[in-house]
């Protein structure tokens, strides 16, 4: 039955996160409805309180981590009282080439975001995890591997899928040379994985903390970008997880042959000499969170090499000042709601 869900939304655009109550839709044959017990708060949070924002009001939230309350009558993937975890995507045509495949987030037809967007049949607009219940497809709903502490799990579901997936599709292992540019809530995890996937791991700063920070997490060389010598001919893939327009052509120089820098940031523009890409056959490319398949396996991953992100847990009402904080960069490394507090 439909149920009335206590919330934390945005009622305007830029406005602060308050509380506020909505009616969920009853649930659907292959539908699970989900306690939220841990929602990580990510970038793109800040993004849709304010430009991105669509249709107000907005409950955020698409890292979380929570336990099955009730399952629709053809669900046979989980069960109430399972530990479960839902990431940025909560639905998709399910029909068209990458769906099939397993890659809905690069559905054709355009995924549905887990909050801020049109439910797909109809039912208004999707709600996240800022709020003590959610729910959606059991195709979208992730079994949390036994061994992952449920709050520093809760961001390998966006910022941790955002780094694996390309980590995967560009063969990053044993005799790669991977670099992550951008000790944040993406790098970090990017570091952890890639070293755990047997690469020789080079991370990129501004920052000689987190120059000495990424050797901590497992990276085998620090660079201190703007502040000496760059490497030059070296990687063979760069990911990128910096949000802002910067200077890309020193890392596209630092690419050996037919390297490829991947930009899961996504700044408004790239500022890279064309002529750079040319010597040396080197390429940029863009992505973003992998589909069902790949989360799956990036949970797994996670479970066998003690996997999680570096968290710094918050209360419910301390959503906005945490925001505050994100906007910043003042946190090491993803700020998680305990939405118990």
């Amino acid at each position: 039955m439909s149920q009335t869900v206590n919330a934390f939304a945005a009622l305007e655009r830029g406005g602060p996160i308050r509380p506020w109550t909505y009616r969920q839709r009853d649930a659907r044959p292959h539908d699970v409805r989900i306690e939220v017990l841990y929602c990580g708060i990510c970038h793109t949070d800040l993004h849709y309180v304010g430009p991105w924002g669509r249709d107000y009001p907005v409950v955020p939230g698409h890292e979380l981590v929570g336990r099955v309350t009730e399952t629709g009558p053809s669900v046979t993937t989980h069960a109430v009282g399972d530990l479960v975890a839902v990431g940025p995507v909560i639905d998709s045509c399910r029909e068209c080439p990458p769906c099939l495949a397993g890659e809905e987030t690069l559905c054709l037809t355009v995924a549905t975001s887990t909050y801020g967007a049109p439910d797909r049949h109809g039912d208004g607009v999707t709600r996240g995890g800022y709020a003590e219940q959610i729910i959606g497809d059991e195709r979208f709903v992730y079994r949390l591997p036994d061994g992952l502490d449920p709050a520093a799990a809760a961001p390998l579901l966006c910022a941790g899928s955002t780094v694996f997936a390309p980590l995967r599709h560009w063969e990053a292992g044993p005799g790669r040379t991977v670099g992550i540019v951008g000790i944040g809530g993406l790098g970090h995890l990017g570091v952890k994985f890639a070293r755990a996937m047997g690469a020789h791991v080079v991370a990129f700063t501004t920052s000689p903390a987190k120059a000495e920070d990424a050797l901590r997490l497992g990276a085998h060389e620090a660079v201190i970008t703007g502040d000496g010598e760059m490497p030059a001919n070296r990687l063979d893939l760069i990911i990128d997880t910096v949000p802002a327009v910067h200077p890309m052509t020193p890392l596209v120089q630092a690419l050996a042959t037919d390297g490829t820098l991947v930009s899961v940031g996504l700044p408004a523009s790239f500022d890279v000499a064309p002529f750079a890409l040319a010597v040396g056959r080197k390429s940029i490319a863009g992505a973003g969170a992998g589909g069902t398949r790949s989360t799956r396996e990036m949970l797994e991953f996670s479970a066998a090499h003690g996997i999680t992100a570096d968290i710094e847990v918050v209360g419910t009402g301390d959503i906005n000042t945490a925001l505050k904080r994100l906007e910043a960069n003042d946190v090491k490394y993803r700020f998680v709601i305990d939405m118990k507090r």
